[in-house]
């Protein structure tokens, strides 16, 4: 258990910010090894349990960090919570295990099997209880010229691309020769990583259309989440917001459009009076901000844009966050005083429609993601319609200081690599950042860091392939991996 539980962990080295992908695969393949070899189902779902649960322990041990925003009243939550989330993740490990186990058809076959579950494991986790996409296996390769593989395939595809390079040693293994006989798996998961590195880097290499002839402002107030909403500071934080947004570089025009990030003013948007004018006189261009409004009863996390002419289109996040934006059930627990997180009014967020495409001023057609939105690839809106750019608003403050935030840009990366759309990403506390088509960072702002980034809107690249047929290829190839491996069993136990 204590191995298991060490592997888990070095996996958990390959996701951001630590990046150590050749660790994380080491670790992923020993694992293999030892699914492929456990005596029964319940041995092999222990040893994938363990090491689940040092992955994601690792991984996202910033999940803390929103129970230490007010301690004094949730900071005894903090270890439960870590303890959960690891538990909840380490159980999409331990099915593969348990289930590739009763098999029973030798080493190789058992080993492909664990793999191809693995995929489906990934691929599950973005849907089962509104979904979790975080920490996928083949998060390990963004920041790397193998990312270049989502526009194909998808975040499933990179999580395939994981699995099957750490199970091809166990594939070609032979216990009764030594282990020696890994070395040709060893070689050819090397060539393998080694053409889809060479195919990225020749994508990368392509020319890109040029900068579209607009220029937007990032900004990013550092508000410190513990102090965001309260009264004094959050006048300090508004008068911040207007004053990185009207500065004036000399011999420079002016942005086209600025943007706040998610929850950017401590007052609702009905109450926003003249607000939206005053805004936009006073910084020279639209504002497109987050802002939470109230309808009735009801409360949403929203963006809209603030010109001389109003208010603009609104959008209401849609994907929230369970017990950070709502609580389950919340209508009748409220009676009892529970309430989510991070909502300011009421007893938690309520959901909007659908994901859609805004139209601001003057700028291209945009889906807008808030936050935690732009962890799921199946809401970004392709076919003849899509829209020209992406935009994220986060508040990625309740992420603290550690991985969290770089793991969220992370997976921001690989929505515009899906989609060949470039994203524009307004962090409250970091990392704001500029992605063209290819997912690469053309600017950005680090944790803690009050200021802005100017630049060009990068132009779309031509609709991916992953934009037309999704994660079902990668889907498809776990699934007949599978079932290769129980017609292996079928005509095994023939021969018996």
């Amino acid at each position: 258990m204590a191995f298991d539980l060490a592997l888990g962990a070095l996996a958990a080295l390959g996701q951001a910010p630590w990046n150590l992908w050749f660790l994380a695969l080491a670790a992923l393949a020993l694992l293999c090894w030892r699914i492929a070899r456990a005596r029964d189902p319940r041995q092999a779902f222990w040893h994938a349990l363990a090491a689940g649960f040092g992955q994601f322990a690792i991984a996202m041990s910033w999940i803390v960090e929103p129970f230490l925003v007010e301690p004094e009243r949730y900071g005894w939550m903090a270890p439960f919570a870590l303890v959960l989330t690891a538990s909840g993740g380490a159980l999409f490990w331990a099915l593969p295990g348990w289930l590739s186990a009763r098999l029973e058809s030798g080493l190789a076959a058992r080993g492909a099997a664990f793999a191809a579950f693995m995929v489906l494991s990934d691929w599950l986790r973005g849907w089962i209880f509104t979904g979790l996409p975080w920490s996928l296996t083949g998060h390990i390769w963004i920041g790397t010229p193998a990312d270049q593989l989502a526009a194909s395939f998808g975040a499933i595809g990179l999580s395939a691309l994981t699995m099957l390079t750490a199970v091809l040693p166990v594939i070609f293994l032979r216990q009764d020769r030594g282990p020696r006989t890994a070395l040709p798996g060893a070689i050819l998961s090397a060539l393998v990583i080694a053409t889809v590195w060479s195919a990225g880097l020749a994508r990368l290499a392509q020319p890109v259309p040029p900068d579209r002839p607009i220029q937007l402002r990032l900004i990013q107030p550092n508000a410190t989440q513990a102090l965001k909403w309260d009264p004094y500071w959050s006048e300090i934080f508004f008068r911040r917001l207007l004053e990185l947004s009207a500065a004036r570089d000399p011999g420079r025009p002016g942005p086209d459009a600025v943007i706040w990030p998610e929850t950017a003013v401590s007052f609702l948007l009905e109450q926003s009076g003249s607000a939206p004018q005053d805004i936009a006189n006073h910084v020279g261009a639209p504002v497109i901000l987050g802002i939470q409004r109230g309808e009735g009863s009801r409360y949403f996390n929203s963006l809209t844009e603030f010109s001389r002419n109003g208010i603009g289109e609104i959008y209401d996040k849609f994907h929230l966050v369970p017990f950070g934006e709502y609580t389950p059930w919340g209508d009748q627990l409220s009676a009892f005083g529970i309430r989510a997180f991070a909502a300011q009014h009421g007893f938690g967020y309520s959901p909007g429609p659908a994901p859609r495409i805004l139209r601001f001023s003057a700028l291209p057609p945009v889906q807008p993601l808030i936050c935690y939105e732009a962890v799921f690839s199946r809401h970004l809106i392709s076919g003849p319609n899509r829209p020209e750019w992406l935009l994220q608003v986060t508040n990625d403050g309740w992420f603290g200081q550690l991985s969290g935030p770089w793991q969220h840009l992370a997976q921001a990366q690989l929505r515009a690599i899906e989609s060949g759309l470039p994203l524009m990403r307004a962090a409250n506390t970091g990392v704001s950042a500029v992605l063209d088509g290819h997912g690469r960072i053309r600017a950005q702002l680090g944790l803690g860091v009050t200021g802005r980034i100017d630049a060009a809107l990068p132009s779309a690249l031509p609709p991916t392939p992953w934009s037309r047929w999704g994660d079902w290829p990668a889907v498809l190839a776990a699934l007949a991996c599978i079932a290769g491996a129980l017609s292996h069993r079928m005509l095994t136990a023939r021969r018996r």
